[in-house]
């Protein structure tokens, strides 16, 4: 299975991006997903996670009320939305999938899958 992450990009504080990640060899539907960012020079930290079907979500505090995980199984594509954007939040952001489907993890050792990485600027 291939994870491919897109949709980074240099955005001014309080904007907005979409991440989204395309998953191929299987469908999406087969794993809980999970999105992860590594601010340079720092460990990678959860940012949200969702089951196989997308019913149950979780978010860092971090993000919580500013970035979304959702998913479309039928494209097999995930989503970050971003919203009110802040230079805190500058960092490569990563896809990961789980073939545990209900997992909610935020540790990256039990993200089995991962992609490449798609970065993000926020500028002040």
């Amino acid at each position: 299975v291939q994870l491919q992450a897109s949709g980074g990009g240099l955005v001014q504080v309080g904007g907005s991006l979409r991440l989204s990640c395309a998953i191929s060899g299987r469908p999406l539907s087969s794993y809980a997903m999970a999105w992860f960012r590594q601010p340079l020079g720092k460990e990678r930290e959860f940012v949200a996670a969702s089951v196989w079907s997308g019913t149950m979500t979780s978010t860092a505090d971090s993000v919580k009320g500013r970035f979304s995980i959702s998913r479309d199984n039928a494209k097999n594509i995930l989503y970050l939305q971003m919203n009110g954007l802040k230079p805190e939040d500058t960092a490569t952001y990563f896809c990961a999938g789980s073939e545990h489907p209900y997992t909610r993890s935020s540790t990256p050792s039990d993200y089995a899958y991962w992609g490449q990485g798609t970065l993000v600027t926020v500028s002040s």
